[in-house]
């Protein structure tokens, strides 16, 4: 694919006081959808949060028209790059939250935990001393986290809270490092931390995503892929596009090992469905599945007349 064909994927997020965010919405979905821009931004009273993806030219000017909010000025972002457009449709959306908790009294614009750059990550992990936790959901650490982290098994971030009160305890727990995808969900956790009583936290500043873009593999301490909520399913590390896959039947996202499961049967099921699988399941699947492929190859038929 030629280099101006490529989109550029933007991840961004700020926790900053948005009293007027409502007021927002339709200028910016405006402005996106003029630049060809596509994606997800969610809007609240304590930030903002989103990934979209465009051209290089359409990415810079819709930064550009976010930075002109003086509390945005200095809003920080991730880049990667997809060779498909990764999303459908563009859309800005009010929300209370930027990242649910659950919690509204969380407010990490009044205090979260301290930032850990991703070439001072190793260190911090290393000490035997803290504790390594990854505050995404199962289904995305189940294809890849930092050695020895803890995964809360989690179902959404609202879970993590129960998590904490369950299973931690400040006068045990005395040094605490989190992390996620793109640093979001662990301020956000941290914030929440502080809040019970954990002395000294920690967390990931850029997220999984900084680390895996910043970090030489030869030197990194994470294993697998990393889970990203777009087409592309997972990045490795330079931010690559992955080698795993969403399954059809249950949108779990699956390695190369777990499609060596018995439990595997492409558009039907994987490890993480088939014991839900009733027989009226399996046919209707079955169907689904059947339809998808005959939508593919009318739209590779569509794509070979038209040369």
């Amino acid at each position: 694919m030629k280099p101006e064909n490529i989109q550029v994927v933007a991840a961004l997020y700020k926790f900053v006081k948005l009293p007027d965010f409502a007021d927002k919405r339709d200028p910016l979905l405006s402005y996106c959808q003029e630049q060809g821009v596509k994606g997800t931004i969610l809007l609240a009273q304590e930030g903002i949060n989103g990934t979209i993806a465009g051209s290089r030219q359409a990415i810079d000017s819709v930064l550009w028209f976010l930075r002109t909010d003086p509390r945005l000025a200095d809003l920080e972002y991730k880049e990667s790059h997809a060779e498909t457009p990764p999303f459908e449709r563009m859309k800005v959306r009010l929300k209370p939250e930027i990242v649910t908790l659950g919690l509204p009294e969380i407010d990490p614009n009044e205090q979260v935990g301290t930032y850990v750059s991703p070439q001072e990550w190793n260190d911090l992990i290393s000490d035997p001393e803290v504790t390594v936790i990854d505050t995404r959901n199962d289904y995305e650490v189940n294809i890849g986290t930092f050695q020895g982290a803890e995964n809360p098994q989690t179902g959404s971030f609202r879970e993590f809270p129960d998590y904490v009160l369950r299973h931690l305890d400040p006068t045990k727990h005395k040094k605490v490092a989190l992390f996620c995808t793109g640093g979001i969900r662990c301020e956000k956790a941290s914030s929440f931390m502080l809040a019970q009583g954990f002395a000294e936290v920690y967390h990931l500043k850029g997220g999984i995503l900084k680390y895996l873009e910043e970090v030489p593999a030869e030197k990194s301490l994470w294993e697998g892929e990393c889970f990203v909520f777009d087409e592309r399913v997972a990045v490795s590390h330079g931010l690559e596009k992955g080698s795993s896959e969403r399954c059809f039947s249950c949108g779990y996202a699956i390695s190369e090992e777990d499609k060596a499961s018995d439990k595997y049967e492409e558009g039907i099921s994987c490890a993480y469905c088939f014991d839900s699988l009733t027989e009226d399941k399996r046919v209707r699947q079955q169907k689904k599945w059947q339809h998808y492929q005959t939508q593919v190859a009318n739209s590779k038929n569509r794509d070979v007349s038209n040369l």
